[in-house]
């Protein structure tokens, strides 16, 4: 099982991981903000992930960590 971790204070919410995640785990929280006034993203099935990295790889601000 994988492990993913989001620096969700610097997370700007463009969706670009949401976009990558084959297995559509990702998601931009509605229900929350972060310091920088932005939906961060968050996933929504921990157990689920396969640690392809797709996510981790898209992502410019360099926000998400994924370890086996």
């Amino acid at each position: 099982m994988a492990k993913v971790t989001f620096n969700t204070d610097i997370c700007k919410g463009c969706g670009l991981c949401v976009a990558a995640c084959k297995k559509q785990l990702l998601q931009i929280a509605k229900d929350k903000i972060n310091a920088k006034g932005h939906h961060p993203v968050e996933i929504t099935n921990e157990e689920e992930c396969v640690a392809c990295t797709n996510c981790a790889t898209m992502c410019p601000d360099c926000v998400i960590t994924v370890e086996r």
